[in-house]
């Protein structure tokens, strides 16, 4: 478990994490409305050299950056309504494709999301402070001890 105290200590553990990313790799970023996803996502994108703004893909429901060290595929899923939304749009593509993926409410199309992933769970605890747990699922490599 990893305690932050600012949105910036939330994004410099995101900008971490990219360090490691590689191609095919899926990050699913857990927590309540609030919690922090989106800055960590944001740190996540600096962490690649993605130097724009990267605003959370609520309405769009993904958003795709490809001027970092590997593309980038940001998805909420917040407003899925049926999983084969996911399928329909196409999505399915960018998720297994070439860049590195960060899935916001995953838990609404789980079929989707591969066994191999990285679970990113963020709780806040009040107003700047967030308790955020790295859970490597399905041999996924590296978890809290690879960022640290």
């Amino acid at each position: 478990m990893i305690i932050t105290h600012s949105a910036e200590a939330t994004r410099a553990l995101g900008a971490k994490l990219a360090q490691s990313l590689q191609a095919g790799d899926v990050v699913l970023l857990q927590g309540d409305l609030g919690a922090g996803k989106s800055e960590f996502a944001r740190g996540v994108a600096r962490g690649l050299g993605i130097s724009g703004p990267v605003p959370s893909p609520s309405f769009t429901i993904l958003n795709a950056y490809d001027e970092g060290r590997i593309p980038l595929y940001h998805f909420d899923w917040y407003r899925i309504h049926d999983p084969d939304e996911i399928g329909e749009m196409g999505f399915e593509e960018q998720l297994h494709g070439n860049g590195a993926s960060l899935v916001e409410w995953s838990e609404q199309a789980p079929e989707y999301i591969p066994d191999r992933a990285l679970a990113v769970r963020i709780r806040a605890l009040d107003e700047n402070t967030r308790e955020i747990t790295l859970e490597p699922l399905g041999g996924f490599p590296f978890g809290e001890e690879k960022i640290l």
